[in-house]
């Protein structure tokens, strides 16, 4: 008999992976065809920091590592976000019993054009650079949707304060 897994931390990142010019970084989840996303993953731990669990998820999902030459730690911005949502009754069974709702943090990654993109093909099928509206208009999270389309205010916000 296979142990089970320790149920999932109902706290979570959300990273927008975006290029300058606003072409936002979509993978479509293998478990569920046609969901298109943005990265997301949970705690693995429950004293994990937030920032550390969007770089490993990045780099998980993605094969693109934050603090290189490429992308350096400061690409990796806190957008100081928290959506705080009912979790899928799909995949309720992950978290504890009595779980309903999952804390998500919200980051925003700004990587070079033709930054390469290398899934974990257990997780996703395919990525797609989508213009930031088109890539909001094709997610199925509405909370991952909104992030995207806070990704213009959000760049002007963190360019006021450099």
């Amino acid at each position: 008999m296979t142990p089970r897994k320790p149920p999932k931390i109902p706290e979570s990142v959300l990273v927008v992976i975006h290029t300058p010019d606003l072409q936002v970084l979509l993978i479509e989840r293998a478990d569920k065809p046609g969901f298109w996303q943005s990265v997301t993953g949970s705690k693995d731990t429950l004293d994990e920091p937030m920032r550390a669990v969007a770089r490993r998820e990045v780099a998980e999902e993605t094969g693109i590592v934050v603090g290189t030459a490429a992308v350096p730690e400061d690409a990796l911005c806190d957008w100081a976000l928290r959506n705080v949502y009912e979790i899928y009754p799909v995949w309720r069974h992950r978290y504890a019993d009595g779980v309903t709702h999952n804390t998500e943090h919200v980051f925003g990654l700004t990587v070079p054009a033709g930054t390469p993109v290398t899934l974990a093909p257990r997780e996703h099928l395919q990525h797609v650079w989508l213009p930031w509206r088109e890539a909001a208009d094709r997610c199925f999270s509405p909370s991952n949707a909104e992030a995207i389309l806070q990704l213009p205010r959000q760049l002007a916000l963190s360019s006021s304060t450099r």
